[in-house]
């Protein structure tokens, strides 16, 4: 896996499938690393060249001062392109790797095919949680918040059911160094790209999940109002919905950025 530079912070990257035709670059949420599409990796490793990264502040990349913003978190997404000479990837985030594929769609059109925006928001109209979770991680490190994040991640339903699986994300969550989650959380306390959804050209797939708290489907449902021919499929699950319904995301995924 290399390290890519992205203004003096090294980007931990993985390049996966197919090495000719179309790229995909897939984005994880707060809290995440990259591990966290190991389910999608079997099935779109067949069909495309596949990207994967840790977010600055998490897994093996670096973990410099906050706060950050989306636009850092945008021209991280295309410093890695352009160390990779790819010009163009259809993109695929979840939770805030849908807050960065909206900055990238607007600001930087040019580098990205199709979107697909899962579990994801545009605008925090009270910024109240987000300092909650700050003052709580700070005090207490990320065991503090690990139960509820879970608790949003999945349902219980599925938590009873895939005990292992419902560990192993645990255990990532636990892994993230909190100075990078609380830059991230800093974040995303002031997101609004109301204004930039509009401006986004791409063919755009919205993901929602009909449990999901964190990022509900009214979230979602505002996003695809904004995008002009955006269209949204809902998926019987939380807000990893990437995990809980692994295979109906990735038919979703693959099913739209193979359309023609």
């Amino acid at each position: 896996m290399p390290m890519i530079d992205a203004d003096g912070c090294l980007l931990n990257v993985s390049v996966e499938g197919r090495q000719s035709g179309e790229t995909v670059m897939l984005s994880n949420s707060l809290g995440a690393t990259l591990a966290m599409w190991e389910p999608q990796m079997r099935a779109l490793t067949q069909v495309f060249r596949v990207i994967r990264y840790d977010r600055r502040g998490h897994g093996k990349s670096g973990v410099p001062p906050g706060p950050y913003s989306m636009e850092r978190f945008g021209r991280d997404a295309l410093a890695i392109l352009d160390d990779l000479n790819i010009d163009k990837v259809h993109w695929c985030g979840l939770s805030m790797g849908g807050m960065v594929g909206q900055w990238l769609g607007a600001n930087a059109p040019e580098r990205l095919g199709k979107i697909v925006l899962a579990n994801t928001a545009c605008y925090y109209p009270d910024p109240t949680n987000w300092l909650n979770r700050i003052k709580l991680v700070t005090e207490g490190g990320i065991a503090a918040i690990a139960a509820a994040v879970i608790a949003a991640w999945l349902t219980e339903d599925f938590r009873e059911r895939e005990p292992q699986v419902t560990a192993n994300l645990k255990a990532m969550l636990l892994a993230t160094p909190p100075v990078g989650y609380i830059a991230c959380c800093e974040a995303l306390s002031t997101l609004d790209q109301r204004e930039l959804l509009p401006k986004i050209s791409s063919p755009t797939l919205v993901i929602a999940g009909r449990h999901d708290t964190a990022t509900p489907v009214a979230s979602g449902e505002m996003i695809r109002k904004a995008i002009s021919g955006a269209s949204m499929t809902i998926l019987d699950a939380a807000h990893i919905s990437n995990v809980e319904q692994s295979h109906a995301f990735t038919d979703a995924v693959i099913g739209f950025l193979t359309q023609r």
